[in-house]
């Protein structure tokens, strides 16, 4: 039943993450405005002009939290915040900080922003909350793979933030969902607003989240089965195989990351390439379509993002 597939994931999700309390809902911009909703409505959100950020499908969080009935207060300016900057807009009528990743972009040179757990302590000093969307949902540490910049849902957990906001997709490899995780008063607070009800998930989200979050009890099995994983952490050497398996000429290049995640992240790959513009249309042509990158006159397939199980099909797609 849903309501077991629910509890499923909270089990899951409270292994994984070291929250006490989670919460599942069908996006995660519905999960961000049910937390602003639940616990900032009829007060004040202080946040970062730096973290007043949009992402994909005009997603905008002034925009969010005027829906969510709190009022935003920005602090700080485009490049710089620092800790006082909050201090000073703390009121009476402050309900929540709210620190915004940057998951889509990167600001750099001249920067300064305040750490969650500095944010947390804050915000617990003055006895409210602290809200972290943390957007794409990094569960795992990549940086052996050289990809660092990102947080970890853990560690937001750990910094204290009273809610950590993410996606069930993205870089956790789930189905589309949005994830509330944090403390048992915050969490409690989102399941009863009304909201809720307007964004709870169905039954086949949950059980295809539940599925994804139960690899990640075994971290070597997550990188295996879950396909975004897989891309992100397979060695040079099994991707050249299969860029030779491909045919055309072996070229050494890069894997942008994309996807809202690591922005600016670049990965080392090995790439087929092929000297047919018209390729690029008859592939996409295909049954199933295959996507190639185009450079110059050249066409480019990715082996990073071929699977083991796809090349014989890609492979007859070339042959054509």
């Amino acid at each position: 039943t849903r309501g077991s597939r629910h509890a499923h994931c909270r089990d899951l999700l409270i292994e994984l993450t070291g929250a006490a309390d989670a919460l599942v809902v069908n996006n995660a911009a519905g999960a961000v405005l049910l937390a602003l909703s639940a616990l900032a409505r009829g007060g004040q959100a202080i946040v970062s002009r730096g973290e007043l950020v949009e992402i994909g499908g005009s997603f905008r969080i002034p925009d969010i939290l005027a829906r969510s009935g709190a009022t935003l207060v920005e602090v700080g300016t485009t490049n710089r915040t620092h800790p006082h900057d909050y201090e000073r807009a703390l009121t009476p009528d402050s309900k929540i900080l709210l620190k915004v990743h940057r998951s889509n972009f990167q600001v750099t040179g001249f920067t300064a922003d305040v750490a969650v757990v500095e944010l947390a302590e804050l915000a617990h000093d003055r006895g409210i909350a602290c809200v972290y969307d943390l957007g794409s949902g990094l569960l795992m540490d990549l940086s052996h793979w050289g990809l660092t910049g990102e947080p970890t849902v853990p560690e937001g957990v750990a910094a204290g933030a009273d809610v950590v906001a993410f996606s069930g997709d993205k870089l956790l490899g789930g189905p589309q969902a949005g994830i509330l995780v944090g403390s048992e008063a915050a969490i409690a607070a989102c399941r009863a607003d009304p909201i809720a009800r307007t964004v709870r998930a169905d039954k086949l989200t949950l059980a295809a989240l539940e599925a994804t979050l139960a690899l990640y009890r075994e971290p070597e099995i997550a990188r295996k089965e879950i396909p975004v994983l897989r891309m992100l952490t397979e060695s040079m050497d099994s991707i050249r195989n299969r860029a030779e398996r491909l045919g055309g000429q072996l070229i050494e290049g890069d894997s942008e990351v994309g996807g809202g995640s690591f922005p600016g992240a670049k990965l080392r790959t090995w790439l087929a390439g092929f000297p047919d513009e018209r390729l690029a249309e008859r592939l996409r042509a295909n049954d199933p379509p295959i996507i190639a990158r185009v450079a110059g006159s050249r066409v480019l397939l990715d082996a990073r993002t071929i699977f083991p199980e796809q090349v014989d099909t890609v492979v007859s797609a070339l042959r054509e």
